[in-house]
């Protein structure tokens, strides 16, 4: 039986991409639950036990659906997985929330009801922090930041890597299956980037994150350098592809 009593939306969805996220998940799916109906969880490959326990809710709770796939692919490749799903069952937008608890989702009927009085938009959270926040990934994305604004021309990215917003499924889906790209950790930011490119506006919306200690349940799968490296050759080919398109931004900013 559907333990939720927010009623079912026939539009939008909360899609949550989880791999080896440990305990935190579970808690992170029943908030999300506890402001949206339905929520997806794609499980991407995770090797930590997690799947189980989170198909057992699923047969619990008809709002909940999970989809387990076989490897582990990286999140943009997960994201659109899921987002192909939704779309063959009429869903038009879709939430992204990261599964390690770190999103609110208190603030999930916020982001959606943003959406909703704008479909053609995409929603950004920008990220409040606290004093959990590393240091150096704060500082870190202040660089992606400045980037991804450059390339678009300042068309309103607030913040480019973090993963809390509303997406328009049918734009991300068409930029995704044309190019190789955006299957892992570059998906955040490469998305509000192309989807600049094609026209979809940004509305920014404020959100809290946490960062989870390993004591408190916390999960990390951020390399420094491995993801560096891939945010930079991600922005190279952003940049060389924005001096191409540089006409067709200009003519829409």
């Amino acid at each position: 039986m559907n333990k939720s009593i927010v009623p079912l939306s026939t539009t939008h969805i909360v899609l949550i991409p989880s791999y080896n996220p440990g305990c935190k998940v579970y808690e992170t799916v029943a908030d999300a639950r506890r402001y949206w109906n339905p929520v997806w969880v794609v499980v991407d490959g995770s090797t930590d036990g997690t799947a189980i326990k989170l198909l057992a809710m699923a047969r619990d709770d008809l709002g909940l659906k999970v989809i387990v796939l076989p490897r582990n692919q990286g999140k943009g490749a997960a994201v659109l997985h899921g987002l192909d799903l939704a779309a063959k069952q009429g869903y038009t937008h879709a939430l992204t929330l990261d599964s390690d608890g770190q999103h609110p989702a208190d603030r999930i009927p916020d982001f959606m009801a943003a959406s909703l009085c704008a479909p053609m938009a995409m929603v950004l959270g920008i990220p409040v922090f606290d004093t959990s926040a590393p240091w150096l990934r704060i500082q870190g994305r202040k660089i992606s930041n400045g980037w991804a604004n450059l390339e678009t021309l300042w068309s309103g990215i607030g913040d480019s890597l973090f993963g809390f917003r509303v997406y328009p499924i049918e734009p991300l889906r068409q930029i995704m299956q044309h190019q190789r790209w955006m299957r892992r950790f570059d998906f955040d930011a490469e998305a509000v980037v192309r989807l600049c490119w094609r026209g979809v506006k940004p509305i920014n919306l404020p959100a809290p994150v946490k960062y989870f200690s390993p004591e408190e349940g916390g999960v990390s799968h951020f390399n420094y350098w491995r993801d560096n490296v891939l945010l930079t050759w991600m922005h190279t080919r952003l940049f060389i592809g924005f001096v191409l398109r540089l006409p067709l931004i200009v003519s829409r900013s």
